[in-house]
């Protein structure tokens, strides 16, 4: 090639898309996604991830492969799930949920992690700090622990008579107790008793709802947590069984019948994710990218869930709703 001929190659190929490139090169990217949801009841998120990667140039079935594996509630699944991605090579995991990166933390010393959503990142040892995570473990805070409060204060506005709420959790997940101590203080503020429910496999669910009752608890606070958020339509179906207002940490639960959700903007977290992977991909170590949080927060609102409480949403917190079902 003469010389005049290879630098115009050169500075074509300089300004191809870095997808372009990476497919002239053959190099197919592999990431493997840990998430607490089955593929099925997590499409808004995954869809947001994809889109996230395909704005980057990474598409599917051409530089990108996405291997999706879900515990479903169980816990007990996650070492088999990672020993089938580390078999996969995947050149870089996703994982939502505490439980689920500490697991692949603990298999994976080299491999990129990027956390899609994690409520207490350092806290649960996953990070040495949020601006320089150490490790190979970075991404984004779902913001969880410090909504609680709030959380114990939309439900009272939407639901003024209740005295005595529970909160749904699994305490056995490291992230959980935290939230319970917001909502406890959050409580206190109001003059209302919380009750703690610790749910730590689906089978622990409807047993927990007989306590509910049992109890008289007018109203329910629902934690962020891998067990609780696979059984998402059965606990929003329970709620509303025994007529209980309930407050959700994702707007998830809303979408399979909940009450009201105030959260992050998962979907907006997953397509951050995808940045995380771009960078990770092009040569950044985890240790060196700060851990980002959340910067979209929503107020969600089932109006039909409402009807079947009986309860009439204040128009104050309507007006303040980002998104309600109707």
């Amino acid at each position: 090639m003469k010389r005049r001929e290879f630098i115009a190659w050169a500075t074509g190929a300089a300004a191809l898309p870095f997808a372009a490139r990476a497919q002239q090169s053959g190099k197919v990217w592999r990431v493997g996604v840990l998430d607490s949801a089955p593929a099925a009841l997590n499409g808004k998120n995954i869809d947001a991830f994809r889109a996230g990667m395909r704005a980057l140039g990474y598409i599917e079935g051409q530089n990108l492969a996405i291997d999706y594996r879900s515990p479903e509630g169980r816990p007990e699944r996650l070492p088999a799930l990672v020993a089938e991605l580390i078999r996969l090579r995947c050149d870089a995991i996703v994982a939502r949920g505490t439980p689920l990166v500490l697991a692949a933390k603990r298999a994976m010393a080299e491999t990129p992690i990027v956390m899609s959503a994690v409520a207490e990142p350092v806290e649960a040892g996953l990070v040495e700090s949020l601006s320089r995570p150490g490790g190979n473990v970075t991404g984004l805070s779902s913001f969880v622990t410090q909504l609680s409060q709030k959380r114990i204060e939309l439900l009272k506005e939407l639901a003024p008579n209740i005295r005595r709420f529970g909160y749904v959790g699994n305490m056995s997940n490291s992230s959980v107790p935290a939230q319970w101590d917001e909502a406890k203080l959050g409580a206190q503020a109001l003059g209302l008793e919380p009750m703690m429910f610790d749910v730590r496999k689906p089978e622990d669910i409807a047993p927990s709802f007989d306590a509910m009752i049992a109890k008289r608890i007018d109203a329910l606070t629902v934690g962020n947590d891998t067990v609780v958020l696979a059984s998402r339509a059965q606990v929003a179906e329970l709620a509303a069984k025994h007529k209980l207002p309930t407050i959700y940490a994702t707007r998830e639960y809303v979408d399979a019948g909940g009450l009201i959700s105030y959260a992050a903007h998962y979907p907006d977290l997953y397509r951050r994710a995808a940045t995380y992977v771009d960078k990770i991909f092009k040569g950044a170590k985890p240790a060196d990218l700060p851990v980002e949080q959340p910067t979209k927060l929503e107020i969600v609102v089932n109006l039909k869930a409402a009807k079947v409480l009986g309860l009439n949403v204040p128009l104050t917190l309507l007006g303040r709703a980002d998104d309600v079902i109707e």
